[in-house]
């Protein structure tokens, strides 16, 4: 618990702009696993494996800028998790970093995410 705000219990979602929270939210469980909830308003959740839940919640004006928030997924190994991505339907964002430390992908909404070399 926090100190200097004990009424604030924790982390409850991670929470992604979309035009289309069902269908990015499908995409995501394909990337990491997990199982889908769509509420009646037409937003969903992914309750993603390891506890985590990102919902996926609809707005009308499209992404314009990089995330300051973002996703870094560990990888078994960098080369095949970048493909299995990019077949999925992720797209490389070489112009956000390109050095080979990592990976940034963008997911088919433009939202910017990192695979991360397997740890040592």
């Amino acid at each position: 618990m926090s100190e200097q705000a004990p009424a604030i219990a924790g982390i409850a979602a991670l929470a992604v702009d979309c035009s289309d929270p069902p269908g990015l939210a499908r995409w995501w469980s394909r990337l990491l696993g997990g199982r889908v909830e769509v509420d009646r308003d037409g937003d969903a959740t992914l309750h993603a494996p390891g506890g985590l839940a990102i919902d996926f919640l609809r707005v009308p004006e499209a992404k314009s800028v990089k995330n300051r928030l973002h996703l870094d997924l560990r990888s078994t190994d960098l080369a095949e998790a970048t493909e299995q991505a990019l077949a999925l339907g992720a797209t490389r964002a070489d112009d956000i970093y390109d050095k080979g430390g990592w990976q940034v992908l963008r997911d088919p909404e433009g939202n910017e995410f990192c695979l991360l070399r397997p740890r040592r």
